[in-house]
């Protein structure tokens, strides 16, 4: 089913929505890296259900266990296994929508894919499936942190029209949590709020984007082909739920811009390396990272489950009129935040250990 993820730093996820848990085992983590589990419980904790009235009212602690893979507070270097149980799982809510294809859901296609479907919520195409990803973007991010100095920081950038200019080269994550829309931008943050309150009273939903800044990612990462590391990020960040489209850098902006006026010129920075005046690359060249912040934008449409009267067809082939009841975000941004996050983190750690194997080759003799 396409549940792995990654080459060296490897993730595979498994459990539905409604069933008894949820969990990713992850592979190819170094040993010796310190690792508690509140860590990992800090950014499922950001994912969670339940958080405030713009996301889904369904009540889970998300409390993570560390089954294997960690001893004494460090990594073994052998898979972790990662396991959260699913608390407050209602799959009678969805009884009556069992045989009814939802629009804009993945039921129709699961069926005519595998002649069958798990139809208590989502299955495996629900957000829920989310977990096990951001469990091991939490490991990654550690990594990345502890041994190369590299943050990874998102946040709402729009929702409908609203539109937030944010500086991705200043702004903390600390910004971005005080925001219950986890924008940090003030302004903005209360408008996007105000409409997602609106949505959510009509039984209606919002789309939106999601921007994301790693900084501090080294020259080098990435491939000049197939395995390019915006190509990599766009795989990852597409594979989202409800995620419909990607950007890097000046994204589709650049296309309005000429050759000069898009160009990055290269100037010799203070620690004496190449760096380039604008980041309208968005700090990937050719395949591969420049050195630069890397800023990523990814789109995410409207919560597919509304409350609103809407037409569809059953399994057995006949016009029906469906009002979803149960529960479900308005808006699926704010969680997408630490989703987002997650994914970046995944490639990056991956890319970094897959260019530390290219660094350990022994030198070619001079001839």
């Amino acid at each position: 089913m396409g549940s792995e993820f990654g080459q060296i730093f490897r993730i595979s996820t498994f459990g539905e929505s409604h069933g008894g848990a949820v969990g990713v085992v992850v592979d190819g983590c170094p040993p010796r890296l310190a690792l508690d589990v509140e860590e990992i419980q800090r950014d499922l904790d950001r994912r969670r259900p339940g958080q405030s009235r713009l996301t889904t009212p369904r009540q889970e602690a998300d409390a993570a266990q560390i089954l294997s893979g960690v001893f004494e507070g460090r990594t073994l270097g052998t898979p972790i296994a990662i396991l959260v149980h699913n608390k407050d799982a209602r799959p009678q809510a969805y009884e009556h929508m069992k045989d009814v294809y939802r629009p804009s859901h993945a039921d129709y296609t699961t069926e005519a894919k595998y002649g069958i479907r798990n139809w208590q919520g989502g299955g495996r195409a629900s957000a829920r499936e989310t977990i096990g990803r951001v469990a091991s973007g939490a490991i990654a991010r550690k990594l990345l942190s502890e041994v190369a100095g590299i943050e990874v920081v998102a946040w709402v950038r729009s929702v409908q029209d609203i539109d937030a200019k944010i500086d991705p080269s200043s702004v903390t994550l600390e910004e971005v949590e005080q925001s219950l829309v986890r924008c940090p931008e003030p302004s903005a943050s209360d408008e996007m709020i105000e409409r997602i309150d609106a949505a959510r009273m009509r039984g209606d939903s919002l789309g939106g984007v999601v921007e994301c800044v790693a900084r501090g990612v080294p020259a080098g990462l990435g491939e000049p082909v197939f395995d390019k590391l915006e190509a990599d990020l766009a795989r990852a960040l597409m594979s989202l739920p409800a995620s419909k489209g990607f950007e890097i850098g000046s994204g589709f902006a650049g296309t309005l811009m000429t050759g000069i006026e898009h160009n990055d010129p290269f100037v010799i920075g203070s620690d004496g390396k190449p760096h380039t005046e604008s980041n309208r690359s968005g700090g990937v060249q050719g395949g591969i990272s420049n050195g630069e912040p890397i800023v990523v934008r990814i789109a995410f449409k409207p919560t597919a489950t509304i409350s609103q009267a809407q037409q569809t067809v059953t399994s057995s082939g006949d016009s029906t009129t469906l009002e979803a009841q149960g529960r479900h975000d308005p808006c699926v941004l704010p969680r997408a935040v630490p989703m987002v996050e997650a994914m970046v983190c995944l490639v990056l750690a991956d890319h970094w250990l897959r260019q530390r194997g290219t660094d350990c080759l022994p030198a070619v003799p001079e001839a």
